[in-house]
């Protein structure tokens, strides 16, 4: 049974198209990830499923309740930890938690159990305020709150942005943790890596979904051979490869350039050709395997 249900859901900020008809499903127990580029709609779609924010069109619902006519009810049984850190600053780490818990009518005592793997790893801080934390403790004290009232759907925005590796590997292993225990996860973020942590993501670009699927079966999806390039003039290289017959998708990749041939195209020796007949140098070609950040730039492209 599906645990969250999106329908053709809309919202526009004066002219901004933010979200354009967004649909899907996410299961109980699962965790979902939406993978997308700042500004794609992603905080504004978890604004709206909390309900904080109501959408222009279309529908939505949480455990089961409308996001509009049953907000009460769905404020009582989700977590939320927004993109930017929103506790209290000048609380200690022991006093946040305390004041969230009592917010919904709970004792820390009563749910420590759900959030003992990760307060051990901050407890030694109780008594620190939480504008004294790090990145990564100011997460983990965050998530400790969206969970202590013991949440059916967790809704995490970015919840590792501007966070150290190892924190985000952390992080990652904490919410596998809570996922085995039953909770239903939504998760935000920018980091196409952290894709396939998921158990199904959905690429969002401009507001609208561009593909849903495990990260397998995203990657599987992508047909066409993909090449690796390098040659000296960089500065040129994207250029002259986005104009060579048979390149479709083409972008930059660190100090490389990704390009996608089509099948009646050809392959290392046809781009080797070209760009030696351009008059480049030190040229490496090679077919490469896709990655989910692959499937996204070439989705992308076609919107």
């Amino acid at each position: 049974m599906a645990e969250v249900t999106v329908r053709d859901l809309c919202k526009n900020y004066g002219k901004c198209e933010a979200l354009r008809g967004v649909s899907f499903d996410v299961e109980c127990g699962e965790l979902f990830g939406i993978i997308g580029p700042d500004g794609a709609g992603k905080s504004t779609l978890f604004r709206i499923l909390t309900t904080l924010l109501l959408a222009d069109g279309g529908t939505a619902s949480v455990a089961g309740y409308d996001t509009e006519r049953e907000y009460k009810a769905i404020r009582e049984c989700v977590g939320y930890m927004p993109g930017r850190f929103s506790l209290y600053q000048d609380l200690t780490v022991e006093e946040n938690l305390e004041f969230f818990a009592s917010v919904f009518g709970t004792t820390v005592e009563e749910n420590y159990g759900l959030v003992a793997d990760i307060y051990r790893q901050i407890e030694p801080f109780r008594k620190r305020r939480a504008g004294k934390l790090s990145g990564g403790m100011k997460q983990k004290l965050a998530l400790c709150c969206a969970m202590i009232h013991r949440p059916r759907v967790l809704f995490l925005d970015e919840p590792t942005t501007g966070v150290d590796p190892v924190s985000r590997k952390e992080f990652w292993q904490m919410l596998k943790r809570l996922k085995e225990q039953g909770v239903t996860i939504l998760v935000s973020t920018p980091y196409m890596d952290e894709a396939s942590l998921c158990d199904r993501i959905a690429l969002i670009m401009e507001g609208s979904f561009i593909g849903i699927d495990t990260p397998r079966g995203i990657v599987a999806q992508y047909g066409e051979p993909l090449y690796s390039v390098k040659a000296d003039r960089r500065a040129e290289l994207l250029t002259d490869l986005r104009g060579m017959s048979g390149a479709e998708a083409c972008y930059a990749f660190g100090d490389e350039v990704h390009v996608t041939m089509g099948d009646a195209a050809g392959g290392e020796q046809y781009i080797c050709r070209v760009l030696a007949e351009k008059g480049y140098g030190d040229i490496e070609v090679r077919r490469i395997e896709p990655t989910v950040e692959d499937c996204f730039m070439k989705l992308s492209a076609r919107q």
